[in-house]
């Protein structure tokens, strides 16, 4: 089973990149989906985005589309958020995640994640 550490959090400013990184551990993380989550303080948990097993498919939350992208180097055995034109609205726990098998666009979101990191504190001021 995959086991999964996510870095490259911090504080930023208002209009800053971040690129988040999550990398996987144990076998077979080619053969995963893997998505981010962010939980801001007080709100609940919402899905970031997704990429499936292939590197293919993707779903993106309307709140990040043309702002975030994700990647995966299987070879490395990381998938990465780069995070762009940083609002303060997107300071959050950001968590990595991963469900074993295949998903395609939109299934990717609701594909049952089983596997989580420990999270990553993004902080965007003003």
């Amino acid at each position: 089973q995959v086991q999964l550490v996510e870095s490259g959090g911090g504080s930023v400013q208002a209009g800053d990149s971040l690129r988040l990184s999550c990398a996987g551990s144990g076998r077979s993380f080619s053969r995963y989906a893997m998505a981010w989550f962010r939980q801001a303080p007080g709100k609940q948990r919402e899905i970031v985005g997704a990429i499936s097993a292939t590197g293919t498919s993707f779903y993106f939350a309307d709140f990040v589309k043309g702002r975030f992208t994700i990647s995966r180097d299987d070879s490395a055995n990381t998938m990465y958020l780069e995070m762009t034109t940083l609002h303060p609205e997107d300071t959050a726990v950001y968590y990595c995640a991963a469900a074993f098998g295949y998903c395609a666009g939109d299934g990717c979101a609701t594909k049952n994640y089983d596997i989580w990191g420990q999270g990553t504190q993004v902080i965007v001021s003003r």
